[in-house]
């Protein structure tokens, strides 16, 4: 991100040295701090900043809109309004002043964040849409506008080539002719006629111009968005001879206009949609719930909160594929949608599991809506290909009123409750409650603790690995793999991670099962590197490291213990943390990388550009790879988007200064995709399958 100028323009000087913190530490430039109207008028001129951050009400004569007015119409800089007051007086003043922003205080960080990128890419396109409209009056200038000449008597005397070709008439049809029926203009929106500016014009004497969104309609009944202005033409003596319209064909302008509010409203929609199933994202979900505590604080409404996990996905996903497995989270939201009310919300929370707010809805009446989509998800049929599936779907429900504490707590007895369904037999509904026995009983039955316990006494864990291939010359002598886990079950058959993962996560065993991996890794690296000496040197092995090692204090004396134990090079092993991990534990994952990669470790960021905010996070985490969501390249041939996407983190990347790697390559179309666009490396089925972790 480039050196972007931000004056903060706010009277309270503790929220404007808080802003200037938050913005700071985002990598934007303050150049000043006003507090006054006029201030920021004189320190907009002076230092010329990029963005104008307003408080709409300041102390002094003059408010933020006056401000704001002054220093657009004067200076071009855009505006944000921040400001607590919404009153639809000042909401009206503001829109008046063509803000490029609206935040309502209070926000969190990443509203401003996403409020000032916005307002700089809208105020770029507008820039470049003006530029484009300067160099196409000059290119018209230079070939000739459109110009129709009448009399005084508003009957044709002169086409120029250009206005016959617009219109559809010839001079020669046209002349004589009255102007109307050559120049016949409509209004775009009302369809109704406009004014004559040719008769205004000879009217009044003075230069008539067109009402926006002007419409010709040409002898072939063509529609041509125009815009224009009429002036007398006058004699030597002052007297109206006649007039002339000077007009040409705006498609253009206006095409780039509808791109420009579509470029917004789509960015809008992005921030807070899931991109599969076209519902509410987390993050818009936990707002709108966040909402609802608040009126039901407030107001003593009553909601409902469920939570919803799906039963048997996992076995569709394993079965069929990820995209039969997508395809069915699709067709689930589909039917969601249709059993509740519009007031009411619903999201998909991530993989399997959605979220539904039904607004003013007692409890009781939430347990007969929840039951009505049990049974509509139990009765539904998956069909793909020659396979027909039934599924079903666990739902946890909490009340929501005045004693409700915060967002933390209720999305965490939702996810209790809804645990407790699927414990008790799956395709039920659990209403919780803070005094519930059997939620207590079901966490206790819980086998999976006992069996994860039981994994790492034994040694039931066990590696494998995946290889990273590189797709340029330069690193083709190095040897990269992924370290996976997999868990071997009382028969020899093995688990995937996916089925005891989670459960390991939920009650807190992964840290430990961190450690389980980079011992028993060291351990078997340790004779390898005594075998091969310094050929070691063209290894690298990645290690994924969950939240939990993220957020353990005695994390990194475990790490240096293990390298000094067993001699392993640092710079042989490269950890790996999500997107997600990353950005929910930034300050600790940050200061971990950091210490490692001192270490002399490297750092991959896994699932990258799984989150909206991506790029505003990248900074602050020193990673030398980036691993691209594999949600966007398996769609990479068949979804522009998705290529875009990937195209985008790639480069992103490689002006950072990072090593770039595809997940789910698959096959080779998709590598040849991922080759064209310059990824470093490649990594999926279709490279190589995960084979046993074993050592010659």
């Amino acid at each position: 991100m480039k050196n972007i100028k931000i004056l903060i323009v706010e009277d309270e000087i503790i929220v404007a040295e808080d802003i200037k913190e938050n913005l700071e530490e985002l990598g934007y430039s303050i150049t000043a701090i006003a507090d006054s109207g006029e201030q920021a008028i004189k320190e907009s001129a002076i230092n010329q900043p990029d963005l104008v951050l307003m408080d709409v009400r300041l102390k002094g004569k003059m408010d933020g809109v006056q401000a704001s007015e002054i220093i657009w119409n004067n200076l071009r800089i855009p505006v944000v309004y921040l400001t607590a007051n919404s009153d639809i007086n000042t909401i009206q003043r503001a829109k008046s002043t063509e803000p490029f922003g609206y935040v309502t205080k209070p926000f969190r960080e990443r509203e401003l964040h996403a409020a000032i990128e916005i307002a700089l890419h809208r105020h770029q396109l507008e820039k470049k849409l003006k530029e484009n409209e300067q160099w196409l009056k000059t290119i018209l200038t230079s070939l000739g506008d459109a110009v129709i000449a009448t009399d005084n008597k508003s009957c044709i005397t002169l086409l120029n080539p250009v206005a016959e070709v617009l219109t559809g008439w010839t001079q020669a049809d046209a002349f004589g002719r009255n102007a109307t029926e050559i120049f016949n203009i409509i209004h775009a929106e009302t369809r109704n006629e406009v004014d004559s500016p040719i008769a205004k014009a000879l009217q009044t004497g003075v230069v008539v111009g067109l009402p926006e969104h002007t419409i010709l309609l040409n002898k072939d009944n063509l529609e041509i968005p125009i815009d224009d202005s009429a002036a007398p033409i006058l004699n030597d003596v002052g007297e109206i001879r006649g007039a002339v319209v000077v007009f040409r064909d705006i498609t253009e302008r206006k095409l780039a206009e509808a791109a420009l509010r579509e470029s917004e409203q789509r960015l809008a929609w992005q921030a807070s949609h899931d991109p599969l199933t076209g519902l509410a994202n987390r993050h818009e979900f936990e707002q709108r719930l966040e909402s609802a505590l608040q009126n039901a604080e407030m107001h003593g409404q009553t909601h409902s909160l469920c939570y919803l996990d799906l039963d048997r996905f996992k076995i569709v996903n394993d079965t069929c594929g990820h995209v039969a497995g997508d395809e069915l989270l699709r067709q689930v939201a589909a039917l969601l949608l249709v059993q509740v009310r519009s007031a009411d919300t619903v999201a998909r929370l991530g993989g399997d599991e959605f979220g539904l707010l039904l607004n003013n809805c007692p409890t009781q009446q939430a347990l007969r809506i929840a039951n009505t989509l049990r049974q509509k998800l139990e009765e539904f049929r998956f069909v793909w290909q020659d396979k027909i599936f039934t599924i079903g779907v666990s739902i946890g429900l909490v009340g929501i009123d005045a004693n409700t504490t915060d967002l933390a707590s209720v999305l965490n007895a939702a996810d209790a409750a809804c645990y407790t369904a699927k414990n008790a037999g799956r395709n039920r509904v659990h209403i919780y409650q803070a005094d519930d026995r059997d939620l207590a009983i079901a966490y206790g039955q819980m086998q999976w603790i006992s069996k994860l316990h039981k994994a790492l006494e034994n040694d039931s864990f066990c590696l494998y690995r995946q290889p990273i291939v590189a797709l340029n010359s330069s690193d083709s002598h190095l040897e990269h793999y992924e370290i996976l886990l997999r868990l071997q079950d009382e028969t020899g058959a093995l688990i995937p991670p996916m089925a005891f993962i989670p459960a390991a996560e939920r009650y807190g065993l992964m840290h430990l099962i961190d450690r389980w991996v980079i011992r028993t890794l060291f351990t078997h690296l340790k004779q390898h590197y005594q075998n091969i000496g310094e050929d070691g040197d063209r290894f690298t092995y990645a290690v994924n490291l969950s939240g939990a090692s993220i957020n353990d204090d005695q994390f990194m004396d475990f790490l240096h213990e293990q390298f000094s134990l067993h001699q392993i090079p640092p710079q042989a092993i490269c950890f790996e943390i999500t997107e997600t991990i990353a950005i929910t534990n930034l300050n600790k994952a940050s200061k971990l990388i950091r210490e490692l990669k001192t270490f002399g470790c490297s750092f991959a960021l896994d699932d990258f550009g799984s989150g909206m905010s991506s790029f505003a996070y990248l900074k602050n985490l020193p990673v030398d790879y980036l691993k691209i969501d594999g949600n966007f390249v398996r769609e990479i041939v068949d979804v522009p988007t998705d290529l875009a996407l990937t195209e985008a983190i790639n480069q992103i990347g490689h002006v950072m200064g990072l090593k770039t790697i595809a997940e789910f390559v698959e096959n080779d179309a998709i590598l040849q995709k991922i080759t064209a666009l310059g990824v470093d490396y490649a990594q999926g089925y279709g490279i190589a399958e995960p084979h046993p972790f074993i050592l010659a």
